[in-house]
């Protein structure tokens, strides 16, 4: 019997060891791991500078290490199926830009649900996206890209952060809407566009004011049209689209941070906290701001309306100008 006893005991004790490390993980035990933030884009584009931006910021108030990993590729889609598949411990996280609500609709059969595999945390801010010229170009004012357009049409060539992304989206509903041709270059992620855009081997880029707002600045690159109904207040002498003729036109690029799906809602909570805080922080929020994100730092559940939002309006573009990914 007492070895009866002491067998079930030792049983019992193994199975609340079992039991402990299969329980969900809480926001106390959480935070002593490491958490990586996945960037779906390659280093250098603003997704890519927010993340290591907020990482010492994160690690100081989280108090553990924070690692930022660049998954590139497929407009965004590699890295966020990585994340998309990872454990709902609250290890990993996926900071995203605004391709993440267009490409639902213009990528067939992609290897996760947009809206039911990951969690929103927050959505961080927006910006209104630049046309831009390199200022060796023929090109002053949008109106004569509209004019190089109509005489030749698909001469004129523009750069986006890649295939599919909402500033192709935007470009190619201005195009049609002018009744012109363009020839679209996409590059992958905001690096490698800007890179080319200040050499001149694409004479017209469109992008967030985020990530083009530097050179703009510093005069390798020049502006000649936001995507907003109104003139957007960094850049005064720059008309709105909507000036040009497109009455009300408004297209405004995001950034996002999501969790896989099931993720236990104190940690995504916790999350949300630390990054508001990050980005809240002085410096941090100066030099955001002087790049023209516009802070949101929005609840889980605004973020989710957001995103569902976004698609619904992206694919109605997508469908109604027949736009196809990879054109």
């Amino acid at each position: 019997m007492t070895k009866l006893l002491r067998g079930l005991a030792a049983l019992v004790i193994a199975l609340q060891g079992f039991l402990w490390l299969g329980a969900p993980v809480s926001a106390q035990s959480w935070a002593s791991r490491p958490i990586r933030i996945i960037v779906p884009f390659p280093p250098g584009g603003t997704t890519d500078q927010i993340a290591r931006r907020v990482q010492p910021l994160l690690e100081a108030d989280l108090k553990t290490t924070i690692v930022i990993e660049n998954r590139g590729g497929a407009s965004g889609t590699i890295g966020t199926q990585a994340a998309a598949m990872s454990e709902p411990n609250g290890t990993t996280f996926l900071l995203v830009f605004d391709t993440h609500g267009v490409n639902p609709s213009l990528l067939p059969n992609l290897p996760f649900d947009t809206l039911h595999d990951l969690s929103p945390v927050m959505l961080i801010g927006k910006s209104p996206m630049v046309i831009t010229a390199h200022p060796a170009a023929a090109y002053r004012r949008f109106e004569d890209v509209l004019a190089a357009s109509r005489k030749n049409p698909g001469s004129v060539t523009y750069g986006t952060i890649g295939a599919g992304s909402l500033a192709q989206l935007a470009m190619t509903q201005i195009a049609n809407q002018f009744k012109v041709v363009m020839t679209h270059v996409p590059y992958k992620g905001g690096g490698p566009l800007t890179t080319d855009a200040i050499a001149g081997h694409v004479p017209v880029a469109i992008a967030s004011v985020a990530l083009l707002s530097p050179h703009i600045q510093a005069g390798a690159l020049h502006p000649i049209a936001v995507t907003a109904a109104k003139r957007y207040v960094q850049l005064p002498d720059t008309p709105a689209i909507a000036e040009l003729g497109l009455t009300g036109f408004d297209a405004e690029a995001w950034w996002g941070l999501l969790a896989p799906a099931k993720t236990p809602s104190d940690i995504v909570l916790r999350m949300n906290a630390a990054m508001a805080k990050a980005l809240r922080e002085p410096a941090v929020e100066r030099s955001l701001n002087d790049q023209g994100i516009e802070y949101q730092l929005s609840s889980p559940k605004e973020f989710g309306a957001f995103i569902e939002a976004e698609i619904v309006r992206w694919a109605k573009v997508i469908k109604d100008n027949k736009i196809v990914a990879g054109e």
